[in-house]
């Protein structure tokens, strides 16, 4: 794709990625004169409240995942409270070490760690799970590293092909290879297939529980077993399903132990701004131990500027977000967990029963929460169907390998009729392409040409313009 045809689609990209452009003042630069904050304010309000009701009313898969207006006015006063924050000068705000340290604990000892089996396990807070994946890869190659006294070998990690695409910016980022496993027909990875791909330049295992495309739990303990036998460090991807697998368990849901219960795994990352209710962005990477945890950290003894150090990416960070996580957590408490996984999973199961009885739909994995689902009839276009669902407001998650989309189900959709608003849009959206299988999309399009190995550079081209319009003032 050459410049022309780049600018070609962006302008066709902008009208869509770019509402307010002609609705709302554009600055490319300073305004010579600063606006009042009184019309600053309304324009922003302006623009939350066209784009609320999508959310709010439970039109979209993820996103957001408790949204409730009390709930969100008290996350709004914390960050009010600590707006001014940052937990790389500790001596002047000496709360947010408090709180950072203590939602690393809960999360921690949700996930079985502070046990005689996992006395020790330690983390940090970081900005979100991808972050958290790329601190725990960075984490094994720099132990792998140190280990090797400076060796210059090629460390490798093994993940399913279904692990978060943050281990493949991980594999870039840090010059690891990336081995990938293949699943089974349950979109599970095949261990055997995996325990083929270890060798003594393995640094890593990785699973998921639960991974993202269809919300299936891999089998964490035969990885852990494997990882054990082979003397390598064993990743957790819980970054989904760490708040809701250990509530579903607790309720009674068949859920096979998946965190430091089990002695091979090393290493958990589990998202505190999803299923734990607080803002965006936080997340929290777990280690077995602090001898693990050290190759994470920065530190230099050496700078002019003084002794620096970070235990993540970041220098300077946010504190108030860390606020608003400890405060979600000591509020809802596990008596609010257990209520909002039991309404979610309740959810999803009304759902997934109500899209097994649309001819031509098939629902792929099992998932507890996560509801995937693509053509079982080769004249019914899946992304077609993704694409009149968009046509009816819904915002779902396309996928690949196999043509799929998928809803992950949040406590916005628990609200009273959306289940049932969301069937009976499935339903009346494959009457729409069955009815004219031309219908116009561009969802279908593009994840056609990715299913084409000769294509994926275009398609490669295509998101690279995607990401440049997003960036256009």
């Amino acid at each position: 794709m050459d410049a022309a045809e780049r600018e070609a689609l962006a302008e066709m990209l902008e009208p869509d990625l770019k509402p307010y452009h002609d609705r709302f003042a554009r600055h490319r630069s300073l305004p010579q004169q600063g606006r009042g904050r009184d019309e600053v304010l309304a324009e922003m309000r302006e623009m939350a409240e066209l784009e609320r009701d999508r959310w709010a009313d439970g039109f979209a898969s993820g996103a957001v995942y408790n949204g409730d207006p009390e709930h969100v006015a008290f996350l709004d006063d914390v960050y009010a409270l600590n707006s001014q924050t940052n937990p790389l000068h500790a001596d002047l705000w000496p709360s947010i070490t408090k709180y950072e340290a203590e939602v690393v604990s809960m999360v921690a000892a949700m996930l079985h760690g502070g046990t005689a089996a996992a006395p020790d396990v330690c983390g940090t807070v970081t900005s979100g799970g991808t972050e958290s994946i790329l601190l725990a890869m960075k984490t094994y190659r720099d132990r792998a590293r140190a280990r090797a006294h400076g060796g210059t070998r090629q460390p490798n990690v093994v993940a399913p092909v279904s692990a978060h695409a943050a281990f493949d910016k991980a594999s870039q980022y840090f010059g690891i290879e990336l081995r990938k496993a293949p699943l089974h027909a349950d979109f599970r990875v095949d261990v055997d297939a995996a325990a083929a791909l270890v060798d003594d330049d393995t640094i890593a295992l990785v699973g998921s529980a639960v991974q993202y495309p269809q919300g299936v739990q891999d089998p964490i303990g035969d990885l852990a077993a494997l990882a054990a036998e082979r003397g390598i460090g064993m990743h957790t991807d819980s970054c989904l399903g760490g708040f809701v697998l250990p509530w579903a368990e607790r309720l009674g849901h068949h859920v096979p132990p998946f965190d430091f219960r089990l002695p091979g795994v090393t290493s958990m990352s589990c998202d505190t701004h999803k299923f734990g209710y607080a803002a965006k962005g936080t997340s929290v990477v777990l280690y077995r131990d602090p001898d693990l945890r050290a190759h994470q950290y920065y530190r230099t003894a050496d700078w002019p500027g003084g002794l620096y150090f970070s235990p993540t990416f970041a220098g300077s960070r946010p504190g108030a977000l860390s606020a608003q996580a400890w405060a979600a957590l000591v509020t809802i408490g596990e008596e609010g967990y257990l209520d909002a996984t039991r309404r979610i999973v309740d959810t999803a199961q009304e759902i997934r029963r109500g899209v097994a009885g649309i001819e031509g739909l098939a629902l792929h994995g099992e998932s507890l929460f996560v509801v995937a689902l693509g053509s079982d009839d080769p004249s019914l276009d899946t992304y077609a169907v993704l694409d009149a669902m968009g046509r009816r407001r819904w915002s779902l998650n396309g996928l690949q390998s196999p043509p799929s989309m998928h809803l992950c189900v949040t406590l916005r959709h628990t609200q009273e009729g959306v289940a049932d608003r969301f069937v009976a849009d499935l339903a009346s959206a494959v009457a729409e392409v069955r009815a004219d299988p031309g219908t116009g999309g561009v969802m279908a399009p593009v994840y056609g040409m990715a299913a084409s190995v000769e294509s994926r550079g275009t398609v490669e081209e295509i998101l690279r313009t995607y990401v440049d319009v997003l960036f256009r003032a």
